[in-house]
């Protein structure tokens, strides 16, 4: 009587990373850091920051450009991540957003994108002084928008 071994088989992961699960990690990394401009504006706290000649994150976080209509940005910066994460959750969820869902995405992030551009404008040559949060948003929205961009493609490309 002859005995067969069984075959191991390697278990495949079932995960694949994809350009979504990469939107809501920009995403959330986002929120942390508008959440941390958020929460030092809201207490009137100083941000952390390594104050010296060409940094000063509570000069920009406090100077008229720091506010839209009343609103400071690093609230806006915040509804706009939450209001990204929000289509993107639902977006394969509800029929309107499968269809329209990344054009919404894309309209919003190209919006905010060009206004985070404006806000490196203004730190670079206008207060001649830079918040290194600041600029982390600015790169991590610059990331986020790129990816937004890349997904409209590929589903411009699938349809």
């Amino acid at each position: 009587m002859t005995t067969t071994t069984p075959e191991i088989v390697p278990q495949t992961s079932r995960f694949k990373f994809t350009l979504w699960h990469a939107f809501l990690v920009t995403i959330v990394l986002g929120l942390f850091i508008s959440g941390y401009l958020s929460y030092t504006r809201l207490s009137n706290t100083a941000t952390a920051c390594a104050a010296n000649s060409v940094f000063n994150c509570d000069y920009v976080t406090n100077s008229l450009y720091s506010q839209l209509f009343g609103v400071p940005v690093a609230y806006l910066g915040f509804a706009v991540y939450v209001i990204l994460g929000v289509l993107a959750l639902f977006e394969n969820r509800v029929s309107f957003l499968r269809e329209y869902g990344i054009f919404l995405q894309f309209g919003l992030a190209l919006f905010a994108w060009m206004f985070s551009m404006w806000l490196v404008y203004v730190q670079f040559f206008l207060l001649q002084t830079l918040c290194p949060w600041c600029l982390s948003h600015e790169a991590n929205f610059t990331v986020l928008f790129g990816i937004v961009c890349f997904r409209l493609y590929k589903s411009l490309q699938t349809d």
